[in-house]
């Protein structure tokens, strides 16, 4: 078994794998990143461990992580090469990176569209040769909440709603409209550019949006930790042959 591990801005999440299979999955909010992680690894050690990182990783806990599997595999700023061998920049984040990867493993020869929807809303467009054309990235869902909260004096701070008007009347449900409402109309426009592509959504409030879209899409809830588990399958097959 392998153990393929998401670290993102707010959430870390792990999974067990078989080949490209994912198995036991978790969860964790805190800042006891790799405690969790070595406590993940406490029963059964991990062949492989695949680890993508929004933070660069230190050597001192890099060498923690070592010392819970055969082989470890980093992606962060200090560890491009994985990003470098599937013709991505750098610049982009670790998460977006495995994503990618799986969005081209998943959708061969097809252009993709890749939605993740978390702390960020982040934007990537692949074309049908596997080639990365760019991204952007924007507030999420309730980063823009908390944001008008904080920023404006006399707003509150709310939450995600179940539905939503199409105007508000009242302040509560203007604040609700207006962010959820300029979401969807942001993606719009941006499936809207590449009409053709596969349009996939993935990150924790995927399902939600997806159940107000007209579009076909696909959702990959856990897109991240696919991509990692084929990174990891990747290395032992080379290591195989």
């Amino acid at each position: 078994m392998n153990l393929v591990v998401e670290i993102g801005n707010t959430a870390l999440k792990a999974a067990w794998t078989e080949g490209t299979t994912l198995g036991k999955t978790y969860r964790y909010q805190g800042e006891r990143r790799i405690d969790f992680i070595t406590g993940i690894t406490s029963k059964e050690k991990p062949e492989v461990m695949a680890v993508s990182s929004v933070y660069e990783i230190s050597r001192q806990d890099e060498a923690r992580l070592k010392e819970e599997c055969q082989t470890l595999i980093i992606l962060d700023s200090a560890h491009p090469e994985v990003a470098i061998q599937n013709g991505l920049p750098q610049y982009i984040s670790y998460d977006r990176v495995a994503a990618l990867i799986a969005a081209k493993r998943l959708f061969k020869n097809m252009g993709c569209t890749v939605f993740d929807f978390g702390t960020t809303l982040t934007i990537d467009y692949i074309d049908s040769l596997g080639n990365y054309e760019g991204g952007n990235i924007s507030p999420g869902c309730r980063t823009r909440f908390k944001a008008l909260g904080r920023y404006s004096k006399s707003l509150p701070i709310l939450d995600t709603p179940a539905e939503i008007t199409p105007l508000g009347h009242s302040v509560s449900s203007a604040i609700e409209s207006g962010v959820i409402s300029g979401i969807m109309f942001e993606i719009q426009a941006y499936i809207d550019r590449k009409p053709g592509n596969v349009v996939i959504f993935t990150g924790g409030d995927a399902i939600y949006f997806v159940k107000k879209m007209k579009n076909s899409i696909f959702v990959v809830c856990n897109l991240v930790l696919i991509g990692l588990a084929l990174i990891t399958e990747d290395y032992v097959s080379d290591k195989e042959n």
